[in-house]
């Protein structure tokens, strides 16, 4: 078997009045990300991390914030196509290990929401998609509550 391992990150900045979708899922909270999707930074650091690890560049590559297409979609939906190229090349995702720093809003009682979300969308068992939340002790940006940012590994596995 053929394993590969790819890291991801992505940050977006906090802004009022606008929706917070963190793993697939709508939270609870009066800020939002600011971005040309919907700005789901855990969708988008896993993103990173599956195609980093087949060896397919990134996902401003594949989903450019130049292109219109990609103004306001769903997260999800970019996830999905991430997992459909990886699979064209032989791939599966095998596991996920996910970290959210954030202050506010607790993300915890999310998580297993979140797990769900993803599992059904990469092919894998609730228990391949590890997410954690932390904060920063109000150091930095995300300490300050100007914005979030995610770090993800992902695992993809090949027969033969």
């Amino acid at each position: 078997m053929k394993i590969r391992v790819g890291f991801g990150y992505d940050v977006h900045n906090l802004v009022n009045d606008r929706a917070l979708w963190l793993g697939g899922i709508l939270i609870d909270s009066p800020a939002g990300l600011l971005g040309h999707s919907d700005a789901d930074v855990l969708i988008h650091a896993i993103c990173d991390a599956a195609l980093g690890a087949a060896n397919l560049r990134d996902i401003g590559y594949h989903f450019p914030d130049t292109d219109e297409r990609y103004r306001g979609i769903d997260s999800k939906q970019l996830l999905s196509e991430t997992v459909r190229m990886i699979e064209n090349k032989g791939f599966r995702i095998g596991n996920v290990d996910a970290t959210v720093c954030a202050e506010a809003p607790k993300l915890n009682p999310y998580i297993p929401e979140m797990q769900k979300t993803l599992s059904a969308l990469m092919h894998v068992e609730i228990s391949d998609v590890s997410i954690k939340a932390t904060t920063t002790e109000q150091l930095g940006f995300v300490g300050q509550r100007e914005g979030m940012a995610a770090y993800a590994v992902v695992l993809i596995e090949k027969e033969g």
